[in-house]
């Protein structure tokens, strides 16, 4: 992912409420990371996973998506149970978790209050999104957490709404032959509210496993042909 892209996340003042809510919080937690937050992985992965938003005191704080969070949790302990991470737990931005095969992005990358960002807010920082896929050549699937996740990415390839319904553990095929699976958010209230169960999460990236060919990395060529569509 070339550096710009990077930058132009960390430096981005799009939305006024976005980041006036984050220079109050940089003045209240002067050792937080308290900027947008960019993505966290490999530059060249098969699987790009998009969240929802930072949470004020894990990504918020550390830097890194899902990282000194309760949602991190399961979603760090699932990727390197199927392979894509070189621990079970990401606690800081030096940790040394490493990701394999895999990025993780956000539909939004400031903390809005009350993690909740608006219609607006998350139309504004979809290009960001846009952007870092069209240079994301090798990404195969995309995983995404919850229904403003899904519609960021739709939005995102430039499809239409209305032909992809977001359900847990659906399947679509994107135009351009990405697939897109869906799960709900790995979020503290989906899990203790036994929405999301570890079993139902595990299923959705043993599919996911399965759509890329297994643990072992295949050949892209061989990869997009299994995402025509009917297959």
């Amino acid at each position: 992912m070339p550096d710009d892209v990077t930058d132009a996340i960390l430096e981005c003042r799009r939305c006024a409420r976005l980041a006036a809510f984050l220079g109050d919080v940089r003045a209240r937690h002067p050792g937080y990371h308290a900027r947008p937050v960019p993505s966290f992985g490999e530059d060249a992965p098969r699987l790009l996973i998009v969240g929802l938003a930072p949470g004020l005191h894990g990504a918020n704080r550390t830097g890194r998506p899902f990282t000194g969070d309760f949602a991190g949790l399961l979603l760090y302990d699932t990727l390197h149970r199927f392979g894509f991470a070189n621990r079970a737990q990401s606690v800081a931005a030096d940790d040394g978790l490493r990701l394999r095969d895999c990025r993780i992005a956000n539909a939004v990358r400031c903390v809005p209050p009350r993690n909740k960002p608006t219609p607006a807010e998350i139309g504004t920082c979809n290009v960001h999104l846009a952007r870092e896929l069209g240079g994301l050549p090798s990404v195969l699937v995309i995983l995404a957490l919850g229904t403003i996740a899904h519609g960021a990415v739709v939005a995102a390839v430039g499809a239409k709404p209305r032909e992809f319904a977001f359900g847990h553990g659906a399947r679509h095929v994107l135009p351009g032959g990405l697939a897109l699976f869906d799960s709900y958010h790995c979020s503290r209230y989906n899990t203790q509210t036994r929405r999301l169960t570890e079993q139902a999460f595990h299923e959705v990236f043993a599919a996911i496993r399965e759509q890329l060919g297994g643990h072992a990395r295949i050949e892209e060529s061989a990869s997009r042909e299994c995402l025509t569509p009917g297959n």
